[in-house]
């Protein structure tokens, strides 16, 4: 099925949350959100498994891997698990409990190193580590750089957003782009992810560039429209800040 019929594979679903909502409860919703997802995925025939894209997004993931969980202060061991979906959508998330899905588009259209794929890789963990969505009231299973890139002009790619009755890009935007994460979120984020991947022995240097990429993509300065989400200028900024302490752990990861 090609992108156009299967754009939305997602399917988005949100769950109730109180500020007493304990981890373990979280990450089982979202572990049964995820594999409805996966299994929508599987379904249309968009799971990747075997495109060089999706090799390396999984070596990546599974490099760092490692760092994450030993980075895990949560009290509850996440059961981790990565799929790359096959789409043009520049677009990569995690779920609560470290469940996580990368599409094929943001690599090959932005052209990712592999210390790029990990700069994505470990920023979207970060989400998870520090349980960002348990602080909302509404937990979105999609996370990060969607939110980051706003909502994407699909129409004028004659693209359908409708699937089975449901308006994709509506949903994605109450669930998702309507409750990014704060700048606090985002900012603490990049950095435990670039720290992260400095540990698995990915130079941080390169870490800047994503943005750099996504600017070129979305145009302007590729700043959300939303005042809570950091813009990519102000990312790269905060990266390059911390890059001193980053190159430290990276040269370390050498020996």
């Amino acid at each position: 099925m090609k992108f156009k019929q299967y754009l939305g594979l997602i399917v988005l679903s949100a769950v109730a949350l109180t500020g007493c909502t304990s981890t373990n409860q979280i990450n089982n919703e979202a572990a049964s959100s995820y594999a409805q997802v996966v299994a929508k995925a599987k379904s249309e025939g968009v799971i990747d498994t075997k495109s060089n894209t999706a090799k390396r997004i999984n070596n990546v993931f599974n490099k760092i891997l490692p760092y994450a969980k030993q980075a895990n202060q949560t009290g509850v061991p996440f059961q981790w698990q990565m799929t790359v979906a096959k789409s043009k959508e520049l677009n990569a998330w995690a779920m609560p409990g470290g469940k996580m899905m990368v599409y094929t588009g943001l690599v090959d259209r932005l052209k990712l190193s592999d210390p790029e794929i990990a700069t994505v890789i470990g920023h979207e963990m970060a989400h998870a580590l520090k349980e960002h969505s348990k602080s909302s009231r509404t937990l979105s299973v999609t996370t990060g750089i969607v939110a980051q890139l706003g909502k994407i002009a699909l129409s004028t790619q004659g693209i359908s957003t409708n699937i089975g009755g449901i308006d994709m890009v509506d949903l994605t935007r109450d669930l998702a782009l309507d409750k990014p994460f704060s700048r606090h979120h985002e900012a603490e984020a990049d950095e435990v992810g670039l720290m992260l991947m400095a540990q698995a022995g990915y130079n941080p240097s390169f870490a800047p560039n994503v943005w750099t990429k996504m600017t070129k993509v979305a145009g302007g300065s590729g700043s959300s429209i939303f005042s809570t989400h950091p813009s990519n200028a102000e990312r790269q900024e905060n990266l390059q800040r911390l890059l001193p302490e980053a190159m430290k752990i990276y040269q370390n990861a050498k020996k």
